[in-house]
């Protein structure tokens, strides 16, 4: 439930580096037409990926789908592993109460008090871009993301076999997708820099910008 804005800090310092485009994954309803799309706006033919959560999702099949294009990948606060069944659970649940009309309800009660540090916690411009954005997306974007991540493949078998350069970066309170999932993620890539971010939790991008900004200009050079 994010756009553009979940990289505004971003933008300034990679364009320096190379053109920066922020994909729209809010039409497919499953990671590989996310993919698809994703290369379709893309248009290059030597691409450096790099994508956050369902966006680092998507950074995977992107690789599995055609690998050559992808030269550069960047995974950030995301989730190598299927859901599993107590998480389809969750987000049937949650996709039934956004029918219901409640889509504000769920992002502000279960979604975001798990997605930022503690020190970040009262930052309420963070929190008024979550729920701008997530407002700003709808219902029916919600759902369809949502089925996307519940009926997706591992990718364990994607990072094994890819040999480009990668970063694999998440904040230090990432309780969605904890460091030991980045670790285990590092650990199956063939050249892979690993990141912790310290005073962050999900959304790293936003909650500690200069640190993120770090590692991807260290990526990319």
């Amino acid at each position: 439930m994010c756009d553009h804005r979940l990289f505004a800090p971003q933008i300034e310092t990679l364009n320096k580096f190379a053109p920066v485009k922020v994909v729209d994954l809010s039409r497919a309803a499953t990671i590989a037409g996310m993919a698809e799309s994703a290369f379709e706006q893309s248009n290059g033919k030597h691409l450096a990926v790099a994508g956050l959560s369902m966006g680092g999702i998507v950074a995977m099949e992107m690789v599995r789908q055609d690998s050559a294009r992808v030269e550069r990948l960047a995974l950030l606060d995301t989730n190598h592993l299927p859901d599993d069944a107590d998480r389809i659970a969750q987000r049937k649940a949650q996709i039934e109460r956004v029918r219901g009309g409640m889509l504000a309800e769920v992002m502000v009660n279960e979604l975001k008090p798990h997605y930022v540090a503690r020190v970040n916690m009262g930052d309420a411009q963070l929190h008024d871009t979550f729920y701008a954005m997530a407002m700003d997306l709808g219902p029916d974007v919600f759902e369809r993301q949502v089925t996307a991540l519940m009926t997706r493949d591992g990718a364990e078998d994607v990072l094994r076999t890819y040999s480009g350069r990668s970063l694999v970066l998440c904040g230090q309170e990432d309780l969605p997708c904890p460091p030991e999932r980045h670790r285990q993620m590092a650990a199956l890539l063939d050249d892979a820099m690993l990141e912790i971010v310290p005073d962050a939790g999900h959304v790293t991008t936003l909650e500690n910008p200069a640190r993120v900004n770090a590692a991807l200009a260290r990526w990319l050079s």
